[in-house]
């Protein structure tokens, strides 16, 4: 990834989101362009209009933390938003060696036995690991079952990416697709920033940009979260439609990693499909009806 290119359309972006009333200052009259000027983030940050000016060309290298947090303060930036900026100085600088160590995760790592032991353990949901480029790298039965239609196309090779902008199944599967997509694209996005030099992202990304008008309009937004817990609906083609809470936990022991559990409400009628899946992934092999066909 290109970092002064990163740095300038990232906070090029922030900019323009932020309007004057937001930032407690006066309209004025209209503007050509949305959002704030670089004088009035300057000032909000309290450097020069020139030094500013630097930074959004995409110099970040040697920038004091100060500066950045008082940058991300004007900007308004949310965690997720005021860590990627961090990333992005820390990859300009050369340090992310030595201020954040990551190992470089790849899809050939293999997951030592206690942890496949921990995961097939999980008995009640879909269970699984996953990197930064959102490839799967380990799961227990009921997540191989949950993502089947991931696994069945060999061209997605268990990434999440590729299935929710390749796969025409993904349209199926998340009945809210376009936030699945939104959500799919931040992941990585926060991974560009993480480990700007990631050759195998860098094809990733490329590869969706030319593939996918979705991805390409997406990726330009520059838009990144932080994706820990919450609620997804999903429809599977086994046991129909889904509302699954999930927790995504970060890996103290494999960094860059991140542990995904599902979960239903207990006695509702997901938690029931859940049970059902269950049933499903077990017969699999046998070519009995699946539990939507035995209802």
């Amino acid at each position: 990834m290109d970092n002064r290119a990163e740095v300038r359309e990232f906070l090029t972006s922030r900019r323009s989101r932020i309007s004057p009333e937001r930032a407690g200052l006066p309209a004025g009259p209209r503007r050509r362009v949305p959002g704030l000027r670089r004088s009035e983030v300057a000032a909000l940050a309290d450097v020069s209009v020139e030094y500013y000016a630097k930074l959004e060309r995409g110099h970040l290298a040697g920038v004091s933390p100060a500066v950045l947090e008082a940058v991300a303060r004007a900007l308004q930036l949310d965690d997720a938003e005021r860590e990627h900026l961090l990333n992005l100085a820390r990859a300009a600088d050369g340090s992310d060696a030595l201020a954040r160590p990551r190992r470089r995760a790849t899809r050939q790592w293999t997951p030592h036995r206690s942890l496949q032991w921990t995961l097939d353990a999980v008995t009640g949901g879909p269970a699984f690991v996953r990197n930064g480029r959102m490839d799967v790298l380990a799961a227990n039965p009921l997540a191989r079952a949950f993502y089947a239609d991931v696994y069945a196309n060999p061209h997605n090779q268990a990434n999440l990416a590729r299935f929710n902008f390749l796969d025409p199944a993904s349209r199926r599967f998340y009945p809210d697709w376009d936030l699945a997509a939104d959500v799919a694209v931040a992941i990585l996005r926060t991974e560009a920033g993480r480990n700007p030099h990631d050759k195998e992202l860098h094809d990733l990304v490329g590869e969706l940009s030319t593939r996918s008008d979705a991805f390409r309009t997406r990726w330009g937004a520059h838009d990144v979260r932080h994706h820990g817990t919450g609620t997804k609906r999903f429809h599977h083609a086994a046991v129909g439609a889904l509302t699954l809470a999930y927790e995504g936990l970060e890996m103290a022991t494999e960094p860059g990693l991140t542990l995904t559990v599902y979960t239903a409400e207990p006695g509702s009628p997901s938690d029931e499909g859940l049970r059902l899946l269950a049933s499903w992934a077990a017969d699999r092999e046998t070519d009995t009806p699946s539990p939507q066909e035995t209802r």
